[in-house]
């Protein structure tokens, strides 16, 4: 797959979010990377012999933020390329999972943890 093509599939997944999420990511990057540094697996706990990663969020959680909270970057959602294409070989698992990795990376940034994600089927 050309790299406009996943592109255009991580695009397409952020406009599915819903209308009234929208307004609160205004300060968020999103973006697309070809692989996980092995740093950030190993910051993150993961063997980097035997896991990889989708997506990352990076950043402060809304509902941590406290009310003078400003001047900060912008919270940073990265999307890895690399993995996905390897592990998902048709178009239509490939932009499933990708909708899933991006609503997953979303949904931290709203402060939920991952086995509350998972309870939603993300």
């Amino acid at each position: 797959m050309e790299r406009a093509e996943f592109e255009s599939l991580v695009a397409d997944a952020l406009d599915g979010i819903p209308a009234e999420f929208a307004p609160y990511l205004h300060n968020v990057a999103v973006v697309i990377e070809d692989e996980p540094a092995p740093g950030l697996l190993r910051d993150l706990g993961l063997d980097t012999q035997r896991h990889t990663l989708y997506g990352v969020y990076q950043g402060v959680p809304l509902h941590s933020r406290p009310h003078d909270f400003a001047g900060h970057l912008p919270d940073h959602i990265t999307i890895f390329a690399g993995p996905l294409l390897r592990r998902y070989r048709t178009p239509a698992e490939l932009r499933r999972q990708v909708q899933t990795t991006v609503i997953h990376e979303i949904a931290h940034f709203f402060g939920l943890d991952d086995a509350h994600i998972r309870r939603l089927g993300y």
